[in-house]
C-alpha cells in the first residue's frame, strides 16, 4: 500500500522556484512529523525541512530562508515551498514521515519514491 507520493519536482533555472507536494495516507501523516530529505547525485541523502503536527518547522541550514515546508492536515498533505533555487539543489527530493524528528533519516516509518528537481546555471 502506497503511503506517500511525491509531485511537483521538475527542471528550473537557477533563481527560479518549485512547489513540492507530497500526498499522504491519514494513517501516515496524522501526529506525525513530515521530513524533506534529499540526495544528489554520488552525495549522501541530506535533511531538507520537517514540520511537526503542530506546525513548529525545522529547516537546515543551506535552505533556510529559500524554502518553506508547510502542511495541510485536512487533506494530509506536505509541501515544499522552494524559492530562489540553485544549481546545488539538484537532487532526488524524498518525503518521509515518523513520529518523531529525524534530521539523520535513521528509523523513519515511512518514504516516498522521491521526485527529481533539476536546477540549471
Amino acid at each position: 500500500q502506497v503511503q506517500l507520493v511525491e509531485s511537483g519536482g521538475g527542471s528550473v533555472q537557477a533563481g527560479g522556484s518549485l512547489r513540492l507536494s507530497c500526498a499522504a495516507s491519514a494513517r501516515t501523516f496524522t501526529n506525525n512529523v513530515m521530513h524533506w530529505f534529499r540526495q544528489a547525485p554520488g552525495k549522501e541523502r541530506e535533511f531538507v525541512a520537517a514540520i511537526a503536527w503542530s506546525g513548529t518547522t525545522y529547516y537546515a541550514d543551506p535552505v533556510k530562508d529559500r524554502f518553506t515546508i508547510s502542511r495541510d492536515n485536512a487533506e494530509n498533505t506536505v509541501y515544499l515551498q522552494m524559492n530562489s533555487l540553485k544549481f546545488e539543489d539538484t537532487a532526488v527530493y524524498y518525503c518521509a514521515a515518523n513520529n518523531l524528528l529525524r534530521r539523520f533519516g535513521i528509523g523513519i516509518d515511512y518514504w516516498g519514491k522521491g521526485t527529481l528537481v533539476t536546477v540549471s546555471s
